[in-house]
């Protein structure tokens, strides 16, 4: 078996908190040089897609050694270790400077950048798509928002972005606009569509 060597601590829900890495032991990494990069880095490696990266022990004071120090990664890395870092162990840090992420449970895949794609959501341990039937500007600056992004440019239909396997979690969206989660939407049940 391989176990994941990351996982959150001390968040509101399983997609945030303290950022721990296991190297014989769990400890936690330093949020000097810690940035958005570095977050899309460890919730990508937790099958998610970053929306923040947080540091000062947001997320509280973890215990144990602090194995990481000044993690530099590009945000295309599948995984924290795999990022530039000091040596493990070495840092010049104190658990008030604890790094934290927030994952979110939707991602765009398929896109040519980051910021474009199919959108893709997670439910019911089960990764699935939102059909096009009503999407609009609305829905997609919905869930531009919930990614961290402050609006969306265009939205595409017919599966621009490729067809999507799985589920088809949501259909027949409709957002106001102000809403923060697409999942706060008016839209028919879950899985029917």
């Amino acid at each position: 078996a391989r176990c994941q060597d990351v996982r959150l601590s001390g968040g509101s829900s399983p997609w945030e908190g303290r950022v721990e890495i296991f190297h014989g032991q769990w400890g936690t990494v330093c949020d000097d040089s810690w940035n958005i990069e570095n977050a899309r880095a460890v919730c990508r490696q937790l099958g998610r897609t970053a929306y923040a990266s947080r540091s000062s022990a947001y997320f509280g004071y973890g215990g144990g050694p602090i194995w990481l120090d000044e993690v530099a990664c590009s945000g295309s890395e599948s995984s924290l270790a795999s990022c530039s870092h000091g040596s493990w162990g070495t840092h010049n840090c104190g658990h008030g400077e604890d790094a934290g992420v927030v994952c979110t449970d939707i991602t765009l895949v398929n896109g040519s950048t980051w910021y474009e794609g199919r959108i893709e959501i997670h439910y019911n341990n089960a990764w699935g798509t939102i059909c096009d039937d009503h999407f609009d500007i609305d829905d997609a600056n919905v869930v531009c928002k919930q990614l961290g992004y402050p609006n969306a440019l265009a939205y595409k239909h017919t599966a621009s972005f490729g067809q999507g396997s799985g589920q088809i979690w949501m259909d027949n969206v409709q957002c106001s606009g102000s809403e923060t989660r697409v999942y706060s939407c008016s839209a028919s049940s879950w899985g029917t569509n």
